[in-house]
């Protein structure tokens, strides 16, 4: 938690709170979503969702709606990421990693290329 010593520092970490807020909520054509069921968690699903917000904050890249969601339905395949883009058809990618989070975002969200070793049929 940062040190708040100043107005100017509170409106710093209200400004960043903000941004983040943003790349959650911004409307976009292009949508990721993160299974943040019970058994999503466990896998580490947190650690997925923070993996693609880092690498969408990093890059400075916009114009991407970050959303979480309940269970998923294949539990086994944990943690499970959602892709939208455009009126394609949403593509599930499973047993995600920070690394394959990443890989998702440059391959799929930016360049349109399906990452197609980690597909989940459901």
């Amino acid at each position: 938690m940062p040190t708040i010593k100043s107005i100017d520092d509170l409106k710093r970490i209200r400004e960043e709170a903000l941004k983040k807020q943003g790349m959650k909520s911004a409307s976009g054509q292009k949508q990721i979503i993160v299974g943040m069921g019970t058994c999503g968690i466990a896998a580490g699903a947190r650690d997925t969702m923070k993996a693609i917000l880092e690498k969408i904050e990093k890059d400075n890249l916009s114009g991407i709606i970050v959303t979480q969601t309940g269970c998923i339905g294949v539990c086994e395949m944990e943690p499970i990421v959602q892709v939208q883009i455009g009126d394609a058809p949403k593509i599930t990618y499973g047993k995600v990693t920070k690394d394959i989070a990443a890989r998702i975002v440059d391959e799929h969200v930016l360049a349109g290329i399906i990452v197609k070793d980690h597909i989940v049929n459901i």
